[in-house]
């Protein structure tokens, strides 16, 4: 199945109301079992999410992405956000507890504003005291078309 990724709809209230500063703020991201079903439209904090992964190698509330980069393009007319890639070795989450969403939020407001989830399509990305390498495509974290 392919993984996906979608955008929070209220990030861009988040963000157009003052409440994330992408080129300041902490970003982190978390995992979650495919018990939490992300609501595209109406979750908003980190508060509204659920049954994040818990196991040897993972640290609740996730990893932080680091090196942050916003820009925008003025040829294409997009705006883009890119960070390192994230990983977690020596991690084991199997069986009901193997990941099937990465939640990026904001961690520097008290409220965690949500970004986007990364929808891994199923459970079979369930590291068994391995790495789960979470890499970032050529168009980066986050891609906004504002033309």
């Amino acid at each position: 199945m392919a993984v996906t990724a979608k955008f929070y709809s209220l990030f861009f209230k988040s963000a157009f109301n003052g409440e994330i500063d992408l080129d300041n703020d902490t970003l982190k991201i978390m995992l979650c079992t495919s018990a939490y079903t992300p609501d595209q439209d109406t979750h908003q904090y980190k508060s509204q999410v659920t049954h994040e992964v818990s196991g040897p190698g993972y640290t609740a509330g996730g990893a932080t992405i680091n090196n942050v980069v916003v820009s925008y393009n003025a040829t294409t007319n997009t705006l883009s956000f890119d960070g390192d890639d994230v990983s977690w070795t020596g991690t084991t989450l199997i069986g009901s507890n193997a990941p099937r969403y990465a939640v990026v939020y904001d961690d520097t407001p008290p409220n965690k504003p949500l970004v986007l989830y990364v929808d891994f399509g199923d459970d079979s990305y369930a590291p068994n005291g391995g790495t789960l390498l979470l890499s970032w495509g050529a168009d980066g974290i986050g891609l906004v078309n504002v033309a």
